[in-house]
This record gives C-alpha cells, sequence and structure tokens, in this order.
C-alpha cells in the first residue's frame, strides 16, 4: 500500500474514533468537513495537527495509540544479528568484532519513502532493539504497543513529542509539523522522539572544530543545544559512504541541489559552479573549469578545506565506537584485541543511529582485525545497516556468507564529510525532573 494511501487512511481512522466519542455533531461535522477539503499528500494542508488543535495531549495519545500502525518488513527468521555473528566468525586472520543484540532491518521502499526516509528507517530499527533488548522500553514506546509503528504513525509520535516540549528549537525550525510530510529529518528528531518515552537517548558530534562551531549555539541560558544536522536525500553506493554528493554549492546553471557526481569550478568567474549535465550541454565552453569529484569544500581554493581524505581525521569516532560497544564510551581507553577471548562479542549497547549530511544509516557493531603482514598495527571497520539496501539481498548474502562483506562493512577511509553525528540510548527510564531535562537536546562533541 503506498504511502499517500495509508496516509488517508490513517486520518479517516482517526475521525472514526473521534466519532465514538462523546462530542456535539457539529463538533464531528468540523473534523469531517476538515478532512474533506484537506489536499491529498501535501505538506502544507490543514494536517492532523491543526484538526486536533484544542484536544488534550492525552487524548491525542489515546487516538494514536489506538490506531497507529504496525509497520511492514521483511523478517529474517534466523536473525539477522544471528547471521552476521556467524559470517564473522568464519573470517580468517586476527579479528575482534562486537555486536548489538537482536535488531530487524528496515529498508526504504519506492511506493512509501524512497529518497526522504532513511532517518524514519533507522529510528524503525533502532525501536526494534529497544523493544526486545532494553528493559522497561516495551511497555513506554509507543503506547505500550509492543511493535514499531509505520512512518506516519511515528511522525504523529513525533509532533505530540514537540507539543510536549522536547526539542523547540528543532520543532520550530520544522514549523512544528511533520505528518504527513516528506521532510528529511536527522539524529535530533531521534533523540527528541525517543526522550518524549523516557529512554534516556544522547547524541554525539564528531567533527573539526569550524564545523562544531557553525553547527551549535546556545540558547538564552547558556545551554549549549544541539544544531540542526538535517538528513539529505542520498543516493546508494558500496564505496565510501558519501561518494558524489555535494552539499557545499548549488549549480549556477541548473540551480541543482545537492550537485551529485562530478562539479566543475570556474577559474575565471568567482564562486561559479556546474554540475555535469550543465558542463555537457557547452553552453560555458569559454569559461575554464577545475573538475572535483568527492573531495570538494568550497574553501578548497584558500587551503581551509577539511582534509575528506585524510583516515586519521575520523579515527577518533572509530575509536569511540569500539569503546562504545565493549562498554567504555571514550576515546581514551581501547582495549587490545589479545584480551578478548571470543572472535565474537555480543555488546550490551544499543545501536548507533549514524547521521551525515547526506545520510543515516545504523551502526550495530565495530570489528577489530589485525593487518595483514604486521605484529602491531590493526584497523577498524564500522558494521553498518543502511535503509537504501533491500533486507532479501543482505539476508542472501549472510546466509551465503558471500558478498556481506560490501553491504555491511565500512572503513574509516570511507567517511568523506566533516562531520558526523551518532545517537545512542543509555538503560534505564527517565521520569520527573530528569525527564524535563531531557527536553533540551545538547550533545558531546570530540574534535579534530
Amino acid at each position: 500500500m503506498g504511502y499517500l494511501i495509508y496516509h488517508e487512511d490513517f486520518k479517516l481512522m482517526l475521525v472514526n474514533q473521534l466519532a465514538g466519542q462523546d462530542r456535539r455533531p457539529t463538533d464531528y461535522a468540523r473534523f469531517s468537513n476538515d478532512i474533506a477539503s484537506s489536499n491529498k499528500g501535501t505538506c502544507g494542508q490543514k494536517g492532523l495537527f491543526e484538526i486536533l488543535e484544542g484536544e488534550h495531549i492525552h487524548d491525542q495519545v489515546s487516538l494514536l495509540v489506538s490506531c497507529q500502525i504496525k509497520s511492514n518488513f521483511y523478517r529474517i527468521e534466523e536473525g539477522l544479528m544471528s547471521l552476521l555473528r556467524k559470517c564473522l566468525e568464519a573470517e580468517h586472520g586476527l579479528t575482534r568484532s562486537a555486536i548489538s543484540g537482536h535488531i530487524d532491518h528496515f529498508q526504504s521502499t519506492s511506493s512509501e519513502d524512497l529518497g526522504w526516509g532513511c532517518g524514519w528507517r533507522n529510528i524503525q530499527m533502532l525501536s526494534s532493539h529497544l523493544l526486545t533488548q532494553t528493559y522497561g522500553a516495551k511497555e513506554m514506546l509507543f503506547g505500550g504497543s509492543g511493535f514499531v509503528p509505520d512512518i506516519p504513525s511515528l511522525q504523529k509520535w513525533l509532533e505530540i513529542a514537540w507539543m510536549r516540549g522536547f526539542d523547540v528549537m528543532g520543532a520550530d525550525s520544522l514549523d512544528f509539523e511533520i505528518y504527513g510530510c516528506r521532510k528529511w529529518i536527522g539524529t535530533t528528531e531521534c533523540a527528541a522522539l525517543l526522550r518524549s518515552f523516557g529512554l534516556r537517548a544522547h547524541i554525539v558530534d564528531f567533527g573539526c572544530e569550524a564545523v562544531n562551531n557553525k553547527m551549535r549555539s546556545a540558547d538564552g541560558q547558556g545551554q549549549v543545544v544541539q544544531g540542526r544536522a538535517r538528513g539529505t536525500p542520498a543516493i546508494k553506493t558500496n564505496g565510501p559512504l558519501d561518494k558524489f554528493l555535494h552539499f557545499e554549492v548549488q549549480c549556477d546553471g541548473c540551480e541543482a541541489f545537492p550537485i551529485r557526481g562530478f562539479i566543475f569550478e570556474s577559474t575565471q568567474r568567482e564562486n561559479f559552479h556546474l554540475c555535469s549535465d550543465c558542463m555537457d550541454t557547452g553552453k560555458y565552453s569559454s569559461l575554464e573549469f577545475v573538475k572535483f569529484d568527492t573531495a570538494y569544500s568550497s574553501t578548497s581554493r584558500s587551503g581551509k578545506e577539511f582534509n575528506a581524505g585524510k583516515s586519521d581525521n575520523h579515527q577518533v569516532l572509530f575509536d569511540w565506537v569500539w569503546n562504545y560497544f565493549v562498554g567504555e564510551k571514550s576515546v581514551h581507553s581501547k582495549a587490545s584485541l589479545e584480551q578478548f577471548k571470543e572472535r565474537v562479542i555480543t555488546s550490551q549497547q544499543t545501536p548507533l543511529y549514524f547521521q551525515h549530511n547526506g545520510h543515516s544509516r545504523t551502526i550495530v557493531g565495530i570489528q577489530r582485525r589485525r593487518k595483514s603482514g604486521s605484529a602491531k598495527d590493526e584497523e577498524a571497520i564500522l558494521l553498518v545497516l543502511d535503509p537504501a539496501q533491500r533486507t532479501e539481498e543482505l539476508a542472501r548474502a549472510l546466509r551465503g556468507n558471500s558478498g556481506w562483506q560490501k553491504l555491511v562493512k565500512r572503513g574509516v577511509h570511507t567517511l568523506r564529510k566533516p562531520e558526523y553525528q551518532l545517537c545512542y540510548v543509555d538503560p534505564g527510564i527517565a521520569y520527573g525532573k530528569e525527564l524535563e531535562q531531557l527536553k533540551i537536546l545538547d550533545s558531546e562533541a570530540f574534535k579534530y
């Protein structure tokens, strides 16, 4: 069933629920007329947020609990993480891996969210873990439904979180409306949503000092508040995570943004850039251009750009992820390979929502291995689930222990963006004063 179809069905279900309550006929008529006059599938419509305006939040929660829809996904009977464990254990050489417990893979589909829904799919993946592995989460998440809701239901839960005061800055940047929209979301929306259920979701920033200063701001009380790192459409690749997406500039020929593929910067006209399509037209043949691929920076001419090709820039992220999955959230203490008797350990930590400007994924573990021919040198590899991948293809590769590496493994050399964000969830449920404090999003920052 397509996204726009069940978007309308969901609204009608809510109207029917309202009709069954003790309300004056004129009230029901007003709700029905609002639904009938709305424009199908558009963000500017009088949406559910406005239709229910004036209703108490607890009434809206009750309606949503009874009307939310369970998300469909391809179920791997043996368990995705069980298959991954077997593949990791079968590898040769000195390797040690730490992986999370159960998680289901939720893929983006052309009929629902392809091109904009990766953030929601990663929330679904993380939720599938929390519901089965985190004590107390099943009773708190999504009204105690015990299942992972579909995207429209999650969107409404996020709007309710905003109305309750969670991440007001983020809500304002999205005009307090997300239900029925194809707006891109990121780490901050994930954290706000989970915190609204009392889960202790936290954000970690990794990036160069200039980027961190730009992305973080202060509110009137001096509280450092997480900047708005938005998700954006992604091109599926099996190589670098950020390959061939340029968010630094807009094409001055066709106004395309982001520029996909190669980017051409004029050496004669200041701040003039073209995409490959405009370059191929021949219209600008009188100008000279410099061609860039994955390492372009708008400040490259001054030599101040982030060095995307330098692997050491992101090693701090890999060290943090390793220590996180083995139980030490820092970058200062890295356990040695020899201290682990098992090739694969199951971590008590949750998977990580993994965001950069362009796409988001879910980190389900990390592997460290001794480099070939070396007695000491090691390298780390992230184990990542991508919503852009087909679950059936992933399951087939893992079952056959063939080709799964290019779908799951990502080395430090594949990270090309200057900034990344992670979201993780600590154990326990927050109540009272602690829950109030969770309404303001902050983050821990590690600078290169």
